[in-house]
Formats: C-alpha cells, sequence, structure tokens
C-alpha cells in the first residue's frame, strides 16, 4: 500500500485505485483476501466507511466478493475487469484528445503511428 493520501481526489477512490493497482500488479491474485476496511482505517487513520465506499464500489463491479464473517475476496475476472475498465478511461482520456488534436494539426493516422513508435525524444531547450 502506498503510505500516504493526498487530496487530489476522494479517499475512497484513492483506497479503490490501490486495490485496483494491487490487483493489476499481480500483488492480489484471484481468491486472495483482501484488506479489510478496519485494516485500510487503522493504515491510514481515516474513518471505517470511507474505506468501506471504495471496497464496496469494488464489488459492485464483481471485482471483490464477501464472504460472510471471513472477508472480501478477490474474484476470478477481477484482472480481466479492471484491465477492460482501464483500457476504456484510456482510451476517453488520453486517445480522444490525442486524435483530436492531431485532426487540428493536420496530422495523419500514418504520422500519428510513427509518432507513437518514435524513441527519440525532443529535447525542449
Amino acid at each position: 500500500m502506498i503510505n500516504k493520501l493526498d487530496e487530489s481526489k476522494p479517499i475512497y477512490l484513492q483506497i479503490k485505485e490501490q486495490l485496483e493497482d494491487t490487483i493489476l500488479d499481480g500483488s492480489l491474485k484471484a481468491e486472495d483476501k483482501a484488506p479489510s476496511t478496519n485494516e485500510f482505517a487503522s493504515y491510514f487513520q481515516i474513518n471505517p466507511a470511507t474505506a468501506a465506499k471504495g471496497i464496496n464500489e469494488l464489488v459492485t463491479e464483481g471485482v471483490l466478493y464477501k464472504r460472510r464473517g471471513v472477508g472480501m475476496f478477490v474474484t476470478e475476472d477481477a484482472k480481466e475487469i479492471l484491465i477492460q475498465k482501464r483500457q476504456e478511461t484510456f482510451y476517453v482520456r488520453y486517445m480522444l484528445p490525442l486524435k483530436n488534436e492531431a485532426e487540428k494539426l493536420n496530422i495523419s493516422k500514418a504520422d500519428l503511428l510513427e509518432m507513437v513508435e518514435r524513441e527519440d525524444t525532443i529535447n525542449e531547450d
């Protein structure tokens, strides 16, 4: 887990994203037990309800499931669900604006692909 939370976004979203990242990087695998609401609350010194909100969103999305009296666990499809969700977000946040700006600058798809594949960096002096 990351040691600090910041003010850039709601705490529950940061908790949720940290759990997502641990699933995506393989630290948490299918059927592994996720940290509990109380563990997050204690670690970050936050209200357990705040941590629960982030965890519950992952349950709603099918990434975690609850075993009554035992805790939250990673679903079999968690990693695929997260990859699909993040790919869609990536497309909307980065690719659409990139395509729109390229169009304004009359950059062809071929030129855009060439830029993506380019390994050199441009020095801005």
